[in-house]
């Protein structure tokens, strides 16, 4: 009985402290009650700290917002981009939205990609999936792979364009967190934020290129939008990932099934630039005035990256730092996390490491050496 009490106590305390240790999108929740949608989250990309949300963990069908991964599993698992391929039969004539393809003309999957997040050209997400995967099946596992591997827990694919399936689903939180990831590859945000594309056309004598026009309104219409897809069906409803930067603060807005989709979006954009900055908490490098054991001390500590978060004015008095420790060194002198806390939530933590201090190394390794030679005799 004592042994399964210690257990359950042991448990306990893992619990109370696994959010220390996970790696995705941290919040000091405030609600947007007045959001026409039905599920909505507003984050800033960076730290994915969460500014907004409404219902962020309800599953929902997401239409063409779906692209967003596909678009993303296509970039990391394409070796050219650029190398041309043959449209066939089975890649043409999808429902919906479409840029047309034509069996027997040649496009490169940069190209296709274009295609399919400016104009969610569903018969392109079909021709990306068989190039890339030799079928819309294999590469439908490819993007749950994905997602399994990015802890999107609450996410299931079963189309690679988003046309409706009752066991094709996501969570606003969850797009939030895949936006965030595909932000950082720069073919990714490159050809979000264009506005419009031309890509070759061949077998039309007429017109030898196709004109693509960005279906996006907050491009031109949001100061410093860039990102990011559109998407609707008549069971989904409207859909919508919006992005923007000022100030090197980027924020991303996601809204399903919200009949005003850009205005709602760039209203919680705004807001948030209203109410937020980014501001520096932590430079990278040694962490000064850390009190440890003589053991730690054999250590110094330092950070990577310099830690930047989005922070209300009212919020920087607020802040807290607290430090987690393994009881050994991992990978890379990786020894614990830097937690940014407002109100003990979790804003934000950065990884810890350590370079050991070479006075400390030398008297540890003299001392060693002594024993040594002690226990000898």
């Amino acid at each position: 009985m004592k042994k399964i009490l210690i257990l359950l106590l042991i448990f306990g305390i893992f619990v109370t402290n696994l959010r220390f240790y996970r790696n995705d999108i941290c919040s000091c929740n405030a609600v947007e009650e007045k959001c026409t949608a039905e599920a909505m989250v507003t984050i800033e990309r960076g730290t994915g700290r969460i500014l907004y949300s409404k219902n962020k963990d309800k599953t929902l069908p997401m239409a063409s917002t779906t692209k967003i991964i596909t678009a993303i599993v296509a970039i990391e698992n394409c070796y050219d981009l650029d190398e041309k391929h043959l449209i066939t039969k089975e890649m043409t004539g999808e429902e919906g939205s479409s840029i047309y393809l034509k069996e027997g003309e040649y496009l490169s999957i940069r190209e296709l990609l274009y295609g399919l997040m400016l104009r969610s050209g569903n018969d392109s997400a079909i021709a990306i999936a068989i190039i890339i995967s030799g079928s819309v099946n294999n590469f439908v596992k490819s993007m749950n792979l994905f997602c399994s591997k990015l802890m999107l827990t609450n996410t299931n694919i079963v189309t690679v364009n988003g046309l409706h399936d009752k066991n094709h689903y996501t969570t606003a939180s969850d797009l939030a967190k895949v936006t965030k990831y595909a932000l950082n590859n720069s073919i990714f945000s490159e050809i979000v934020s264009c506005k419009e594309k031309v890509i070759s056309n061949d077998l039309d004598t007429n017109n030898k290129c196709r004109l693509l026009k960005n279906k996006n309104k907050l491009l031109k219409n949001l100061d410093g939008a860039d990102g990011v897809k559109t998407g609707y069906t008549i069971k989904a409803g409207r859909c919508f990932v919006g992005s923007a930067t000022r100030n090197n603060m980027q924020i991303i807005c996601v809204v399903l099934n919200c009949r005003e989709m850009f205005e709602e979006s760039s209203r919680l954009i705004n807001k948030a630039f209203d109410e937020y900055s980014l501001i520096e908490v932590q430079e990278k490098g040694i962490i000064n005035n850390l009190k440890f054991n003589d053991k730690m001390q054999n250590y110094t500590y330092f950070v990577k990256n310099s830690t930047f978060l989005p922070l209300k004015s009212d919020e920087i008095d607020e802040l807290k730092i607290d430090y987690v420790f393994f009881n050994k060194e991992k990978d890379n002198h990786f020894i614990g996390y830097q937690n940014f806390l407002i109100k003990n939530e979790l804003i934000f933590s950065e990884k810890i490491y350590t370079i050991i201090n070479e006075e400390q190394k030398l008297k540890s390794d003299f001392k060693k050496s002594f024993y040594k030679i002690i226990r000898a005799f």
